[in-house]
Parts: structure tokens; sequence; C-alpha cells
């Protein structure tokens, strides 16, 4: 399932950040999400959407998915330059998050199309080809399931954040599966974790809180 050099440079990207924040400051987390912090990486050039989540299960609270057309985008200029200056308010809620994991992604396989408003975050705890397809082929037989992705980190690129334990840090594939309605989502973690003899080691069941498009700016700035 490994592959790098130009193909996986090529593939499709995804910047993965899952994270808790302190309670006492979770307005401002969002707050700063909804008002600076989506927008902000939306308009870095290569950066397609993002999109957060708010989990109902699991190890940590909030996520975000940036969507890129390649892994190239991550190492541009105008990413590195924006990864590099952060605004002030950045800086202050990073400094709230906890359990942090940020993962610059390849996009591996996908199979389905479409975003579901309930999404299965699955952490795959070996790399185990075999085990994996049984398991995704098994998603197409339940309801409510409409997609996946597997996702594949890479090293050089998955900079931690602040918050992150880098000593018990592991880049291992994450499972992502799009769903319909909750019970969907959480069966579909269920049985990936069964068809692969007990190889997901950590997994969230979370909500769609909103997505940004690059043509939803775009339009913007055409109707003024």
């Amino acid at each position: 399932m490994a592959s790098n050099g130009p193909v996986a440079a090529q593939a499709p990207g995804v910047l993965f950040v899952w994270t808790n924040v302190d309670p006492a400051h979770e307005d401002d987390f969002n707050r700063w999400y909804d008002r600076e912090h989506l927008e902000e990486r939306v308009r870095v050039q290569g950066i397609r959407s993002a999109t957060r989540y708010r989990a109902a299960s699991g190890p940590r609270r909030y996520l975000g998915l940036y969507e890129t057309a390649s892994l190239d985008v991550f190492r541009s200029d105008a990413y590195r330059r924006a990864f590099q200056h952060q605004t002030p308010w950045s800086l202050t809620n990073f400094g709230r998050m906890s359990d942090s994991m940020r993962r610059v992604c390849r996009v591996a396989a996908t199979t389905g199309f479409g975003r579901g408003a309930w999404l299965a975050v699955i952490r795959l705890g070996r790399d185990d080809e075999p085990a994996l397809n049984g398991a995704v082929a098994s998603l197409h037989c339940q309801d409510g399931i409409v997609a996946t992705r597997l996702l594949v980190p890479d090293p050089k690129l998955s900079a931690p954040l602040p918050a992150e334990n880098t000593g018990s840090r592991m880049l291992d594939p994450i499972l992502l599966v799009e769903a319909t309605h909750e019970p969907a989502a959480a069966a579909a973690a269920r049985s990936v974790a069964d068809e692969s003899g007990g190889g997901a080691i950590e997994a969230g069941i979370l909500h769609l809180l909103w997505r940004l498009s690059a043509e939803d700016l775009h339009d913007a700035v055409g109707e003024r």
C-alpha cells in the first residue's frame, strides 16, 4: 500500500487536524475557526476546501480536514508562508489545544462519492493491505455508507502541533468513512475493527459542522 516519489506527490492531499481544546476557551476556539482560520487556509493557493467536524464519541472533540489537489501544495511557498506566519489569534488557540494530531496525508485510495453528514475516523495500527481491503469492501453492504478515503501520512510534511505528544507519536494510516447517519458511521467503525483483526487502534464518530470551498470564496467575490 506504500507509495512514494512523483506518483505520491501528485495524489490528492488532506491536512488532518484532530484535537481537544480547553473547555474554558471553547467558544473562542470555535469563533476563531469559523471567523478566521478556515477562510484563511482556503485562501492559500491550492487548498480546495476546509471542513469542520465535532465528535459525538471518540478521543478528540474537533476535526479539521483541508483538501488539496495534490500533496505538493503542502510543499509550496504559499502554504509554507501561511504555516510559518500564524496570526496572533491562531497562536492563542493553538496554545489551547490538547492531545492534538496533525497529519499531512496523501489520499491513497477512495471508494464511493460525496460527503456525508457523519464521519467515522479510524486509525489503523498497521498498514495491512489485505485486511484493510476486506474491511473497506464490507462497508459497501452497509446502508448509509456513501464513501471512504484512506489517508497515509507523509512523515516529512506532518510536523506536529505544539500540543502533540511526540514521544508516543505514530504516523499510522487513517480511514475516513462518510455516512448519512450516526448509527451507520458507528457500525462502520465496528466493522473495520472486526474485519481488520483488531488492527484499529482508535476511532471517533463525528458530525459535520460546516464546509468552506475555494469556489465559495470565488463566488462571494463575484457577487460584490
